[in-house]
């Protein structure tokens, strides 16, 4: 169960949030006190507990802190931001899944920036989320907007240009402490782990790109930079003229027409080159939907066949590169030379099926988690025959009833799942 927001610091949200969406052009001037009051430094601090967040470059855990004294920690923390002393330490970076465990990105108080997002950007967005941006794209595919832009940017955390970043921050923000506190953690230093598994530093004062992932605000400030390319999207009418429909996630983007993809990709690419960013020419393309997939999020969008009816319609379902990541990440934790008890082992293993079936819970899902839950069943079954040195292939010792039974291992044909942002239409028999 996630940490309630107290009452206080909730309507100082909403009182933000208020007049920042009722006056586009509002440009706050008193923030910086708001950073050091108590209980909002008290409840950042509650926050980071609560979702069990790792030690930075200091390596100083909770555990260390609240042997200190919670109470005093903040205490000299708020006194340093208070009297201006405050500079933000290095950035311990490392990398983290992406959304549905496909690939890696580096890990790293929005209500003002936050009312003036689009509603085509859904990554870091109170009540919004990944299965929300997924549900858009799949009504969309069923609405008639096949003509695909599946385009990939480059590097782009890496590469939002910082005096451009801050020239947005500064429309709404004129508190000049408020600005110079961002600016410091946009220029703090990175540290992460090289090819040998040394430490190496990167980004600081001398950097005029990128934002340090694993800073508190990198999300944010990634989101407000995305949000020129999607302004300029509204305002030039793409909408409109193509009938388009634009959806973002952090970094990830598609826009879904109904005709002249090719246009909308050729203004696309314009439109980031002129605000310092580049299209992965390599990864980015237009697609019909009407006879080719594409991935988004971690599943893979359109047509699709049923296996009762053979009738086409436009799926969704979880990616190959998702369904190999998820065995990859199987394979490790049973990996040879586990030798941790049976309980922690298969408490462990849970975990990371549970975590993967929570996010890959919509769409066409039963061959991928007949799939899954195959491989999960064989790899078990090796892990004991390996622990327990049988002879034999352990089939008789460890069958199926077994493993997903008294053995409490999770089965995944017994999770719950989404229900689909609307019925899916089969318009035509399988030729042949």
């Amino acid at each position: 169960m996630s940490l309630a927001t107290p009452a206080k610091l909730r309507r100082l949200q909403r009182a933000l949030y208020a007049t920042a969406k009722r006056d586009p052009a509002r440009r706050f001037h008193v923030l910086y006190d708001k950073v050091w009051r108590e209980d909002i430094l008290a409840h950042a601090f509650a926050l980071s507990r609560e979702n069990g967040g790792a030690p930075g470059v200091d390596g100083v855990t909770f555990a260390q802190i609240e042997t200190y004294g919670v109470a005093r920690w903040l205490g000299e923390l708020r006194e340093e931001v208070r009297t201006g002393c405050y500079t933000p330490q290095p950035v311990r970076r490392v990398m983290i899944p992406k959304s549905g465990g496909v690939g890696q990105r580096p890990l790293g108080i929005p209500t003002i920036r936050e009312a003036d997002f689009d509603e085509a950007a859904y990554g870091y967005r109170p009540r919004r989320s990944a299965h929300d941006a997924i549900r858009i794209v799949h009504k969309a595919l069923d609405d008639g907007r096949t003509e695909v832009v599946d385009a990939d940017l480059s590097q782009y955390f890496d590469t939002i240009p910082h005096a451009a970043l801050m020239t947005c921050l500064a429309r709404r923000i004129s508190d000049g402490r408020m600005l110079h506190v961002l600016k410091m953690w946009l220029k703090a230093p990175v540290a992460e782990p090289d090819e040998r598994g040394a430490q190496r530093m990167s980004g600081g004062k001398r950097a005029t790109r990128g934002t340090p992932q694993g800073g508190v605000v990198s999300p944010l400030l990634a989101n407000i930079y995305m949000h020129r390319y999607i302004k300029a999207f509204r305002r030039y009418g793409l909408d409109q003229k193509y009938g388009a429909q634009l959806v973002t996630y952090a970094d990830d983007l598609v826009v879904l027409c109904r005709h002249g993809a090719q246009e909308v990709l050729e203004k696309t690419r314009g439109w980031m080159a002129s605000i310092g960013l580049a299209l992965n020419e390599g990864k980015t393309c237009v697609r019909n939907a009407r006879c080719e997939s594409f991935d988004f999020l971690g599943y893979t969008f359109g047509p699709m066949y049923s296996p009762r009816t053979g009738g086409r319609y436009n799926g969704a379902r979880p990616s190959k590169k998702a369904i190999a990541s998820i065995k990859g990440a199987i394979r490790r934790r049973l990996r040879t030379g586990n030798h941790a008890p049976w309980a922690e082992v298969v408490s462990r293993l849970n975990r990371t099926v549970r975590g993967w079936a929570a996010y890959f819970c919509y769409g066409s899902l039963a061959k991928a988690r007949h799939d899954v839950q195959l491989h999960l069943y064989h790899s078990v079954r090796r892990f004991l025959r390996r622990r327990h040195k049988l002879a034999g292939p352990g089939y008789r010792q460890f069958p199926v009833a077994a493993v997903f039974g008294e053995l409490g291992v999770l089965a995944l044909d017994r999770l719950p799942r989404l229900a689909a942002a609307n019925a899916a239409r089969e318009t035509r028999p399988r030729a042949g």
